[in-house]
């Protein structure tokens, strides 16, 4: 072989040389990328809490948020038919029977005289019980209510002088002590109401310093009615 061919063999060998060098780096790279690549599987554990049969929980309704509650509905409430009446609660067999009994009770009245009208319903009229001679320095003047302890009040005077602006009428006797002055004391009892079952009804008596009652009586007073009796001092 002449020198040329020689040179030329010794380079296609380290062509060659370096071919197989170059195959061989790019081998061992392909294979360090494909461990880095490749991971473990670890399997997984089953727990025995997790199933496929689970049943999701029902959303919690909360009543208190506002806004978001249904409307309650009531059930219907089927109330009692009420015929209109255009007589009071009280219920008669006959609705004629109302005027009836306000009728018995005007003829009723319309049998009383005038003085049982007054004892009934209370006399509208100022009642006077004349006068009392004594020959006293004083009277004790006592009073209660002799019917039924409703609530009668009484204010009363002496000589248009208010002594007792409100008296409430007792069963038994109260009163007061009244020095008398020469000559005429005017005592007026004046109803300021008729209690809760009228009329205002009263019994009094005027007893002189010696103990003798020189006076007894008694009212029935419409509101606004005055009883008066005058004490003359001889």
């Amino acid at each position: 072989m002449t020198s040329i061919q020689i040179k030329k063999c010794k380079i296609l060998m380290k062509q060659y040389v370096l071919f197989l060098f170059l195959i061989g780096l790019t081998l061992s790279t392909q294979a360090q990328i494909d461990s880095k690549k490749k991971s473990i599987s670890i399997p997984a554990i089953e727990n025995e809490k997790d199933s496929a049969d689970v049943i999701p929980s029902k959303p919690i309704e909360n009543e208190t948020n506002i806004g978001l509650n249904r409307p309650k509905i009531a059930p219907k409430l089927e109330l009692p038919k009420k015929e209109f009446s255009m007589f009071p609660e009280e219920e008669f067999g006959n609705p004629g029977e109302l005027y009836t009994k306000q009728l018995d009770k005007n003829l009723e009245n319309l049998k009383l005289n005038e003085k049982e009208l007054a004892l009934r319903n209370g006399s509208k009229v100022d009642q006077y019980f004349g006068d009392i001679k004594v020959n006293a320095k004083f009277v004790n003047i006592v009073y209660r209510d002799h019917g039924y302890v409703d609530g009668d009040v009484i204010q009363v005077r002496v000589n248009d002088d208010i002594i007792h602006a409100r008296v409430f009428l007792m069963g038994g006797f109260t009163g007061f002590k009244l020095d008398l002055q020469k000559g005429f004391n005017k005592i007026d009892f004046i109803a300021l109401n008729q209690g809760e079952s009228g009329p205002n009804t009263a019994e009094f008596k005027v007893v002189d310093d010696k103990g003798i009652v020189v006076s007894h009586n008694q009212w029935n007073l419409a509101t606004g009615v005055k009883a008066t009796i005058i004490v003359v001092k001889e």
